[in-house]
């Protein structure tokens, strides 16, 4: 999956900041990927300065845990389980010059005796300011100082075949931020990260047609999860705001299935 994250604000800020944020654009924004106990998996991200003056930026790896309403949680420390301390970065820091691209390697190498599962863990591209870059430098482990902003990179490693294993277990309306929305409850009873895809085409109360797409958010092997149905926007317009009871049908997938779906929403 290639895409590409910019960050022209504070992103995930660890403290209170003085200078300005950097700019600067990632691809991909995250990593799905598969090997085997015992080899060597190398990748690369591509750092793009789209300022217009020199920007130095911390790297570093990060745990991070998942919430089943949604909430992340980033980590400095190693969380029971990581697979962080098979990574290697190529280097602590990258200087990039004023409307640049660097490309940025790093190999995961898990041990002969990994067990099965899904190795997970976050590339922490961070802002520096002068005191961290010589921190940094010296060969300080943590980020103890602020930083002035962070773009986070999942990075998800397979092994063993680890797959998830996804159900639908309802499709109902209820409250989700604060709005009335379809939604849809999926369970993941694999040993692998899955996402909801596909689309269901839909008929709210004043004949309007429009499509329903899930949210695109990782389940967690293990986690239960609701999920909203989003009025799929088109065109640059904005989604549509339905007149319940809405009529949708169609299909709902994932990596290794589907799921047919002919549900009225009250």
């Amino acid at each position: 999956m290639k895409a590409i994250v910019s960050c022209f604000a504070l992103l995930l800020a660890c403290g209170p900041c003085a200078s300005a944020p950097f700019e600067l654009a990632i691809s991909p924004s995250r990593f799905e990927l598969s090997g085997k106990p015992g080899s060597r998996i190398g990748q690369a991200l591509e750092l793009q300065n789209l300022a217009s003056a020199t920007t130095e930026v911390a790297m570093r790896t990060i745990d991070w845990s998942y919430s089943d309403s949604g909430d992340i949680t980033y980590h400095d420390e190693l969380l029971p389980g990581s697979c962080r301390p098979w990574v290697v970065l190529e280097r602590r820091s990258v200087s990039l010059p004023a409307r640049s691209r660097k490309s940025f390697r790093f190999q995961i190498e898990p041990p002969a005796d990994a067990a099965r599962g899904e190795c997970r863990f976050m590339i922490a591209i961070e802002g520096m300011e002068p005191a961290q870059q010589t921190f940094i430098r010296s060969g300080g482990t943590s980020l103890t100082l602020p930083v002035t902003g962070r773009i986070a990179v999942a990075v998800y490693v397979t092994l063993g075949g680890a797959q998830p294993r996804l159900d639908i277990l309802q499709i109902s309306m209820g409250e989700d931020q604060g709005m009335r929305r379809a939604l849809v409850t999926v369970t993941n009873t694999g040993d692998a990260h899955g996402r909801l895809d596909g689309s269901l085409d839909a008929t709210d109360n004043r004949g309007k047609s429009f499509e329903l797409v899930p949210e695109g958010t990782p389940i967690l092997p293990g986690q239960t999860r609701t999920l909203a149905l989003l009025p799929k926007a088109e065109d640059g317009q904005p989604a549509p705001a339905p007149a319940y009871p809405v009529k949708a049908r169609g299909v709902l997938d994932w990596d290794r299935g589907s799921f047919k779906v002919d549900v009225e929403l009250k």
